[in-house]
């Protein structure tokens, strides 16, 4: 299996690193993280992203213009907002979209 990259995006900055943490835990998982969405954008920009994992504390209009960035930007990505749950929660969902979007 490639390893996956993943930016995340999150304005709590603890919720964010513990994110950070358990994505990069995973061996075939590689993450980023940004409390600013220009600075994510920019990174965006430059890197082949595989996966954006929305955090807490983002405002909607945020979120949606975001959204609709990483989409035209790369239409591959997927983008899944995750507000908490747990590690298994974490994990969980991206397996999942990743199986339905027929990518696993």
């Amino acid at each position: 299996m490639k390893t996956l990259q993943f930016l995340l995006l999150g304005k709590n900055e603890a919720i964010l690193a513990i994110l950070l943490r358990l994505v990069n835990a995973d061996e075939n998982w590689n993450g980023v993280a940004f409390d600013d969405e220009n600075e994510a954008q920019e990174y965006f920009l430059n890197n082949k992203i595989d996966i954006v994992l929305l955090s807490s504390a983002i405002e909607d209009h945020i979120e949606k213009e975001f959204t609709s960035f990483c989409l035209k930007t790369q239409p591959d990505v997927e983008v899944i907002e995750h507000f908490g749950g747990g590690s298994g929660l974490l994990k969980s969902e991206i397996l999942h979209r990743l199986y339905l979007k027929g990518k696993l």
